[in-house]
């Protein structure tokens, strides 16, 4: 059993823990931004296809108490970085100071502390280098907090959110995992109608597909893309078996259609490229269509839309939009679920919405908060 941390904003956590849990991971810690698990390798490399609420994972070194600069050095004497670097694979050092007391130890000083420590080991060929230049660096992290040093190394590489699928062409969109964090708060699991009436670049839709397709979020990634097959001690067979374990499973049929739309063509556009490149293209109904047109594509559903926010539209606007979409929803969608991401300021009393559950979150650096309606 090894010690892992994966990392996503304050306000998912509960939803990563979750994800954890259908896992099988039962001993998790809740962390500031994060989560701390025990598991083993096979479940810590199904972690790394299968989390889509995670931004990062990292594999736990080390704790220790430290309070001085004489306590960082005390606590790296007892790592051995052999059993976690490799020579030929350099690496840099990025320190997380999270309050006063470790501020105050500085942050030159930390890295100084920790890249010594790698430099003595014993490794049989030579020390991995650090340098900030070099391509694709293994990150590793001493995050110091009330007088506490959790020693980690990032093993995802590039952010779990790149899925890989992305073509950059809309001008907002959200995260990924934001959008599957949206989707699971909802209580979706693939098994009803969903309809995305503001669908933008597709991001909501094709994470919904990966949902109820039971595909794995970051299956596509490319053989050494995560940073993890570069440590030592990776296993480059059970990390092959697992990738083809998870292909197996993924179903060939949607449980429930899915729909998404949007007002401008060139969006549709995009979220089509964006859909054929995750490779759930076909999976997808698209179409054309302003949220006052929307009905019902079938008699029950979930609803669910990331409303444009005023700085998209015009603030005049903003009114007269949540107007629109509260007259819909009472119309035509009585019967449906409905789970809307608005900014945490907007006109809320406009929609007229009787809601089941309201979530705060974070659309980048835009407080947002997802109401859900239950029927």
């Amino acid at each position: 059993m090894n010690q892992w941390i994966a990392t996503c904003p304050h306000e998912t956590v509960d939803v990563l823990g979750s994800e954890l849990v259908s896992l099988g991971v039962e001993n998790q810690t809740t962390l500031y931004r994060g989560v701390m698990f025990d598991c083993d390798l096979e479940t810590a490399y199904r972690a790394h296809f299968l989390l889509r609420t995670a931004s990062r994972i990292q594999r736990v070194v080390a704790q220790f108490d430290v309070t001085d600069p004489t306590m960082i050095r005390m606590g790296l004497d007892d790592v051995r970085w052999q059993d976690f670097l490799r020579s030929h694979r350099a690496f840099i050092v990025r320190p997380a100071l999270a309050d006063r007391h470790a501020e105050h130890l500085g942050e030159e000083a930390v890295i100084a502390s920790v890249v010594e420590s790698i430099q003595q080991c014993p490794f049989v060929k030579g020390p991995p280098r650090c340098d900030p230049g070099a391509d694709d660096p293994i990150t590793v992290i001493p995050f110091i907090r009330n007088g506490r040093c959790v020693l980690s190394i990032d093993t995802a590489g590039r952010a779990l959110h790149k899925r890989g699928w992305r073509t950059g062409d809309h001008p907002a969109v959200i995260k990924e995992t934001l959008a599957a964090s949206i989707l699971m708060l909802a209580g979706y699991t693939g098994h009803e109608t969903l309809l995305d009436p503001t669908c933008g670049s597709g991001t909501i839709p094709i994470e919904a597909a990966y949902i109820a397709l039971n595909k794995a979020p970051l299956i596509h990634r490319g053989k050494d893309d995560f940073a993890l097959e570069h440590l030592a001690g990776f296993d480059r067979a059970l990390w092959r078996r697992v990738a083809d374990q998870l292909r197996a499973s993924k179903k060939s049929v949607l449980p429930a259609p899915i729909f998404a739309s949007d007002i401008r063509h060139e969006y549709i556009d995009v979220a089509r490229k964006c859909a054929l490149r995750a490779r759930v293209e076909k999976y997808l109904n698209f179409s054309i269509k302003a949220f006052e047109n929307q009905t019902p594509p079938t008699p029950r559903g979930l609803l669910i839309a990331n409303l444009p926010y005023g700085e998209r539209i015009g603030s005049g606007k903003i009114h007269e939009l949540y107007r629109a979409v509260g007259k819909v929803i009472a119309e035509r969608f009585s019967r449906w679920r409905i789970a809307l991401l608005v900014p945490a300021e907007a006109p809320l009393h406009l929609l007229k919405l009787k809601t089941t559950h309201e979530y705060a979150l974070a659309n980048g650096t835009l407080p947002v908060k997802l109401l859900v309606v239950d029927r």
